[in-house]
């Protein structure tokens, strides 16, 4: 199965700009989308030919920001929106249910905006990852894919020291991804590739930073453990644009 991540920043901005086109030739079994800034009945229809099943659209409660949407082309067993660690309703978790697999698709929290927003990050970090553990307890294999606005290690951005008190690399933010990774859950992206560098998936908009390659690797496929041997490719798509994240990816036999 090929399962792709991406964060639009704007679902509608994107297929105005015709930017879902690679869809049609890439042909993802699941496709997860991150800030949407749209309520089901706005989205455009059709975004892509390429055939899925069903559709989940999780959308905040505040108009035009955050929310979630997956596409797949089998249908899961249920899905969820883990409304009890998303309780600000900002429409960031899809947890779909299939066999003894729990695939999420997650938009976490910015904290730059203030320490409230940076307290809120952590705690939504800190209780995301006790609800997977407590999942991977009931014997789910767990994967997580989206946004995880953290840049994990100095080769994950193009400026690290420069970074270093800016929330995306803080010291706390890092040490979430090593708990996750202590706990037992793959960067399948380094996984396969090692400590490759210069591979980013988010740049900013500003003084022509994706030009120059001046980004940040925020977006991550996650597996548990369990799920290690069925793992048989990780890429970041880079060359696909319409928005200031590309697509990430990964292969598995599921």
């Amino acid at each position: 199965m090929k399962l792709i991540s991406w964060n639009v920043n704007g679902v509608r901005a994107v297929a105005s700009k015709n930017a879902f086109a690679w869809v049609d030739e890439l042909k993802p079994d699941i496709l997860c989308l991150q800030e949407i800034k749209a309520e089901a009945e706005q989205i455009p229809e059709p975004l892509f030919s390429h055939a899925f099943t069903c559709k989940h659209v999780n959308s905040a409660s505040k108009k035009g920001y955050s929310g979630t949407m997956s596409f797949s082309t089998q249908t899961f067993d249920k899905t969820d929106t883990a409304w009890h660690i998303d309780h600000t309703q900002e429409g960031r978790i899809l947890e779909h249910h299939f066999s003894d697999v729990v695939l999420f698709n997650v938009y976490f929290p910015n904290g730059q905006q203030s320490e409230e927003r940076l307290s809120h990050k952590m705690k939504f970090y800190s209780d995301f990852l006790a609800h997977c553990e407590a999942l991977r307890r009931e014997g789910k294999g767990i994967i997580i894919c989206g946004d995880v606005n953290t840049a994990h290690r100095p080769i994950d951005l193009t400026h690290p020291k420069a970074n270093e008190d800016t929330s995306g690399f803080l010291p706390m933010e890092r040490a979430w991804i090593d708990t996750l990774l202590d706990q037992g859950y793959i960067d399948t992206f380094r996984h396969i590739h090692g400590d490759k560098t210069q591979c980013y998936s988010w740049w900013s908009y500003r003084a022509g930073a994706r030009a120059r390659n001046v980004g940040w690797r925020i977006d991550y496929f996650f597996i548990s453990k369990e799920l290690e041997s069925k793992l048989k490719d990780a890429f970041i798509l880079a060359h696909i644009e319409g928005s200031d994240h590309c697509p990430v990816g990964i292969e598995i036999e599921l």
